[in-house]
């Protein structure tokens, strides 16, 4: 009981948040104010959420090690690109949120913010740069080798998805809806992932 106590809790502070950040502006609400709201202490409110960032990026950052944890945890045999596409093209198919192809207004809303907040913007791409880091970990770890190459493989990676998912709430800002843009988005994918595996090649070559 405590413990679902503390979820509840912790869900009505970002629940309330969102809401105020919304109808105001995420720099016009104090997080005394947030607290006051959800009738608890500010004090509670930063033993749940560490800054006032986290209070709407917290669900983006329980998603910090997915791609190293893709690849530690892929099927033997299976590359570390495969299986980040695999994955990537699943999580579209079921209109995950990490994917920028889920339409529902309260997931629209949230990611409008972080778009317009530059605090917000700040603290979403230290998420890009930390989810860099695990996955050059875990590529050194599982190559053997830890020099440039693992650097350059996560960058390209993590970047990669962070262009798909761009692309896709792009589409979706502008109205359209997700099930109308997954097979795009899905091609787009594909395309990225080849990318990936083959290198860039002739890409930008001569005729």
């Amino acid at each position: 009981m405590r413990e679902l106590k503390k979820q509840q809790t912790q869900r009505s502070l970002w629940r309330t948040a969102i809401e105020l950040f919304l109808e105001r502006g995420f720099d016009n609400v104090s997080v005394a104010e947030i607290a006051a709201a959800v009738q608890v202490s500010k004090k509670t409110v930063f033993n749940y959420y560490a800054t006032k960032e986290d209070l709407v990026l917290s669900p983006m950052e329980a998603h910090v090690d997915d791609a190293a944890r893709i690849v530690r945890e892929r099927a033997p045999g299976e590359t570390a690109v495969a299986a980040l596409r695999r994955h990537f093209l699943a999580m579209l198919a079921e209109r995950d949120a990490s994917t920028g192809l889920n339409d529902t207004p309260e997931v629209l809303s949230v990611m409008r913010l972080i778009q317009s907040t530059p605090a917000l913007q700040v603290r979403a791409f230290a998420f890009h740069r930390h989810a860099q880091e695990l996955l050059e970990r875990e590529l050194a770890a599982q190559s053997g080798r830890d020099d440039v190459t693992a650097r350059v493989a996560a960058a390209q990676i993590i970047y990669t998805r962070a262009a798909l998912v761009t692309e896709n709430l792009r589409r979706l800002f502008a109205g359209e809806p997700a099930d109308a843009v997954h097979p795009d988005a899905s091609a787009d994918a594909e395309r990225a992932f080849d990318l990936l595996e083959k290198g860039l090649g002739d890409y930008c070559g001569g005729p």
